[in-house]
């Protein structure tokens, strides 16, 4: 358990701490916080949402990590994450359910792949992801991965405008096949976007791209949760040094 704790900005009473999530009780409450903002901003089709969970196979194979406010002791963040060993097991890494991953077994080194990732709508500052992030760079250092992958959503509740606008951007600045490509299983309907339209990027994939992180390719309409799913490539020795101060011990 990382001992970091981090006082949220304009909010001095809140103390918020990473943590691993083991046990069952533990996960249970990563699958409740994934339910309830799932459920709430993309009106989800989620597999448990009858015992108000978002639970899938690949659970019981994760790493699970969250973020805990510890004057309520609520769950406050949580993301999950399956390294190459475990998706070994599995059969495949989750991303394989929506992308083809063209390269995959040519990438030198150990990958680690986040997912699921989500937090509290009260709580979506730059100091929460500041925390989770530390407890990623722990696991990242422990298992000296080379790689972390995974998808940023964009929704797609107005029919793609959002999605087509900020891919637009993307790639012309973030976009790289090189090492990785990844080819949408399901791709977005093609749409006409004026050049000037400006879609602000969802916080998690403006964090990921800060970080470093490539796109590698077109994203995956996701049809349960309503998103454009893009998939991300971060290669741990081109980490952003303005930014690596979040990931401390694994640089």
């Amino acid at each position: 358990m990382s001992q970091i704790a981090l006082t949220a900005a304009r909010r001095p009473e809140r103390q918020l701490r990473a943590e691993r999530l083991i046990g069952p009780a533990a996960v249970e409450q990563a699958q409740a916080l994934r339910f309830r903002v799932f459920s709430a901003e993309f009106n989800a089709r989620l597999k448990g949402a009858e015992r108000g969970l978002d639970e899938d196979d690949f659970d019981a194979w994760c790493t699970h990590i969250g973020v805990r406010d510890l004057a309520s002791g609520e769950l406050v963040a949580t993301t999950r994450l399956l390294d190459h060993r475990a998706a070994q097991h599995v059969g495949r890494f989750y991303s394989e359910e929506e992308f083809n991953l063209h390269g995959l077994g040519h990438l030198q080194g150990p990958i680690l792949e986040i997912g699921r990732t989500c937090v509290d709508p009260a709580y979506r500052s730059g100091g929460t992801i500041a925390v989770l992030w530390s407890e990623l760079a722990e696991v990242l250092n422990e298992g000296s991965y080379s790689y972390l992958m995974g998808c940023a959503s964009i929704p797609m509740q107005d029919g793609g405008l959002q999605a087509e606008a900020i891919m637009q951007r993307l790639r012309e600045r973030h976009l790289c096949t090189e090492n990785l490509r990844a080819e949408p299983r399901t791709p977005l309907p093609n749409l006409d976007v004026p050049a000037n339209l400006i879609a602000e990027m969802p916080p998690l994939l403006k964090a990921y791209m800060r970080l470093g992180a490539k796109i590698c390719g077109e994203p995956c309409w996701d049809q349960d949760f309503q998103v454009a799913d893009v998939f991300i490539l971060l290669k741990r020795d081109e980490l952003c040094p303005r930014y690596a101060r979040h990931f401390k011990a694994a640089v």
